[in-house]
């Protein structure tokens, strides 16, 4: 295994840092299960809340979602915009008629209901 700067540096057991930490994670988890993550993930989660509050969690939202816009447009470009857009439109014109359909069909058997009544 190497790094961008050559061989990964070795442990004196001749583990690398990221076998050592690999297995450390590894004997951690088998010791106390996935449980163990869940309650250690809950409490971090509730530090940075009290630490940063939601404001903090807003301003990170919205980088990470202009990071994946940017990445999306750089990937399939501006055309690609366009087509989910008309496929989107042509969607939810199909949606409003099944609806419109579906009311219609309701109505008349409502209808035909108070007829039979």
């Amino acid at each position: 295994m190497s790094t961008p700067n050559g061989p990964a540096p070795k442990k004196a057991g001749g583990m690398t840092v990221r076998e050592a930490g690999q297995k450390g994670g590894e004997t951690v988890k088998k010791k106390y299960g996935p449980e163990f993550y869940e309650q250690i993930g809950r409490k971090g989660g509730q530090a940075t809340k009290n630490a940063h509050g939601h404001a903090f969690y807003e301003q990170i939202g919205k980088k990470g979602g202009k990071k994946g816009g940017e990445a999306t447009r750089d990937r399939y470009g501006p055309n690609f915009y366009e087509q989910i857009g008309q496929k989107g439109g042509q969607k939810v014109k199909q949606l409003i008629e099944e609806g419109k359909r579906a009311a219609a069909a309701a109505a008349q058997l409502e209808e035909q209901d108070k007829k039979a009544s």
